[in-house]
């Protein structure tokens, strides 16, 4: 009975959160409200559309005309230009993601990812192999802390990347063909409009390779959108499929106080099978209603991924001996959100209640010093199904997160915006392991853990415009933003029975923003310090543990200036520090320097430099890496409806380590290798 009790204490409050559906509401508005806005208006951090400049916060924001013209296909290069920000692909979860930095915090699940106002990944770990960037409309970056609006939360920063709504697209398609026998295609086309009801669909779909022979990306993504107007209210339906095959890398080994140099710097140690293959089905329905008392707005979205994973890792003694883990993993993840937007004079108020819901299962089965290869990568080991297993493990974690939530904001003249937020939160975990060694003598363990935690988290900002004439401005905004997040769970191959301690922050942040030259020069700079206790680490073994503490502090700028309507220079830098030794793989320095020329017609060209400065690969910062920098660019004609175009990433072909393994002890992914396309695209809007 007394583990009953928390769950059904639970149960009982989210009968009453049902209760309240006809009262509040939520992000099913977000693209209708959106797609009648300018791109300088932005929703992520109030929901309701603001102009950039207002809200009280560091936002860096992304056009989907910009991320064509320099031909961002993935995380890393959408979020070049954003300052402060790296996100280099690959990573444990394979090639076709990312591990994402901000902040210099370069944890996979530190910030939150939203996809049209949904967690995308939201329960357990962001999922950005699924995460598609064809008929993006814009992306927004909001630093520090998750606002008090979502049924997830971050420390660091939101990616909410926002596709065209139905009705809308981009109207293109195009097809490339790279180095290492690549090929890809996308479309994103609007579809014939049924009476009030408007649909549009987006497709794209890969067969890359890389500088690892055995490295390869073959996925496809299908996103449809269909809108329809029922009577004083509109009714939204996304569905979304994705299929993804990686066949992934092996991370290199650290000797000493730098990676070794007895494996070639592509060498792959996997099992000849090896591969990541996951797909996913997304359902999203919402409907937004105005009423008398305001906005109402209902979203419930339903996602099922299955995922088979098989791969192996090298004992970190440079002996060949390698673990292998052939995984099946399914996850549900369920969100639905409700709330009531009211509007009255200078204020706004935000008021709502939400549920995440994931479940995770997780079946392994291991083989522990399954093989021994040599260093140098020659022989190519055994396929899976031939090697012993030595250890089955399992997984079953359910993990509930709900919410109820208030945000007001106000402006009391045409100087002042003020911001207030608070949120409710009450989540619940229950998971169960088990593991069998069968290596003599055989072991078994197993273990049941449940955990509750009630507790909230505020949000308090305000920016005041010093002075303005035209177009020109000066907006001095701050913020104070408490946030929580229950520890993320990893899948990886070891038995990892306890529920880590929540994580828990505090951000502050001060800066300053604006425009000179009569708008054409916009600006942002700002200071922040985190205070960041029970951070989620991976131990030596590779298993994820609860860190003491860390404070992170940093200054970030960030500049645009529009020439032309069509040409745009771009310069951002930032410096980060933290109180005591550096974080792994989290430089001091970041900057970028970006120039867009893309002209409708004729010649247009994009290019975007980098520069990571120098890092540490071990937690006491006794494995220094030099800093580097980093040129994608491209050079293109267009004439007509027609356009071809080269470009390339990582021009320099820089192969610096840039993300961490936690499955493999004291392993590390390496920056992908130059990469060059010739595309050709048609567009017939």
């Amino acid at each position: 009975m007394g583990r009953r009790a928390p769950e059904e204490k639970l149960n009982r409050l989210f009968r009453s959160i049902s209760r309240l559906v006809p009262i509040v509401a939520c992000t099913g508005g977000l693209a209708t409200l959106a797609e009648a806005e300018p791109a300088d208006l932005v929703v992520t951090a109030t929901r309701i559309p603001e102009p950039a400049d207002e809200v009280p916060a560091f936002i860096s924001l992304e056009s989907g005309t910009d991320l064509a013209a320099r031909g961002a296909t993935d995380m890393a290069t959408a979020l070049s230009l954003v300052t402060g920000t790296e996100a280099p692909a690959g990573g444990d979860a394979g090639p076709s993601s990312a591990v994402p930095s901000l902040w210099g915090l370069h944890e996979f699940d530190a910030f939150l990812l939203v996809v049209d106002g949904i967690p995308w990944g939201g329960a357990f770990n962001p999922a950005i192999t699924t995460l598609n960037f064809t008929g993006v409309e814009r992306i927004e970056v909001l630093k520090g802390a998750a606002p008090v609006l979502y049924g997830a939360t971050s420390f660091v920063g939101v990616v909410h990347v926002i596709h065209y709504p139905a009705g809308k697209a981009a109207d293109e398609a195009e097809l490339a063909y790279g180095n290492y026998g690549s090929v890809r295609g996308s479309a994103s086309l609007v579809l014939p409009q049924i009476g009030d009801y408007r649909q549009s669909l987006s497709i794209d779909g890969r067969n890359q390779g890389f500088a690892d022979g055995r490295e390869r990306v073959s996925d496809g993504h299908a996103l449809y959108r269909a809108a329809l107007d029922l009577g004083s209210g509109r009714v939204r339906l996304d569905a979304d499929l994705s299929v993804v095959r990686d066949a992934p890398p092996s991370p290199v080994l650290r000797s000493g106080p730098s990676l070794t140099p007895v494996t070639p710097i592509d060498a792959n140690f996997n099992p000849a099978d090896a591969r990541i293959d996951e797909d996913k089905y997304h359902l999203a329905v919402g409907y937004s209603q105005p009423t008398e008392h305001g906005s109402w707005d209902i979203l419930a979205s339903i996602a099922r991924s299955h995922v088979t994973d098989i791969r192996a890792f090298l004992h970190p003694d440079s002996s060949g001996t390698a673990d292998t883990q052939n995984q099946r993993r399914t996850i549900d993840d369920d969100y639905f959100d409700a709330h009531l937007t009211r509007q009255a004079g200078d204020a706004s108020l935000v008021a709502g209640a939400d549920l995440l819901y994931g479940l995770g299962r997780r079946t392994t089965l291991n083989g522990n010093d399954a093989y021994t290869v040599s260093l140098n990568g020659s022989v190519l080991p055994p396929s899976s199904s031939a090697l012993p297993v030595t250890e089955f493990g399992d997984t079953h974690d359910k993990r509930i997160f709900a919410g109820q939530y208030a945000q007001f904001d106000w402006k009391p003249d045409a100087r002042w915006d003020l911001i207030g937020g608070i949120r409710l939160n009450e989540t619940y975990e229950r998971k169960n392991s088990s593991d069998l060694l069968l290596a003599p003598p055989s072991q078994y363990a197993s273990a049941r853990v449940d955990k509750t935690t009630v507790r909230t988290t505020e949000t308090l900002g305000a920016s005041y415009r010093l002075w303005t004439a035209g177009k020109d401005e000066a907006v001095l905004f701050a913020d104070f933003r408490n946030s929580f997040k229950p520890a993320a769970i990893d899948f990886g191959p070891d038995y990892t029975p306890d529920v880590l301690r929540p994580e828990t922050a505090k951000s502050y942040e001060a800066g300053l923003k604006g425009a000179l030259a009569g708008g054409l020069l916009t600006y942002q700079a700002e200071l922040f310090d985190l205070d960041f206790k029970n951070l989620v680490v991976a131990t030596g073994s590779g298993a994820l543990a609860n860190a003491a503490e860390e404070r992170l502090k940093g200054i970030e700028v960030e500049s645009r200036y529009d020439v032309t309507s069509d040409f745009a220079l771009s310069a951002n830098v930032s410096y980060h520090v933290v109180a005591g030794t550096q974080l792994p793989l989290s430089p001091h320095l970041l900057a970028s320097a970006g120039v867009i020329y893309g002209a409708r017609h004729g010649v247009n060209a994009a290019a975007v430099a980098r520069y990571t400065g120098h890092r540490y690969l071990a937690g006491q910062n006794t494995s220094p890496v030099g800093g580097y920098t980093t040129l994608d660019a491209n050079l293109g004609y267009s004439w007509n409806a027609y356009r071809i175009i080269i470009d390339g990433t990582n021009l320099t072909n820089q192969r610096p380590p840039v993300t961490a393994s936690e499955f493999g002890g004291h392993s590390f992914y390496l920056l992908p290798a130059r990469m060059i396309w010739l595309r050709v695209g048609y567009a017939w809007r």
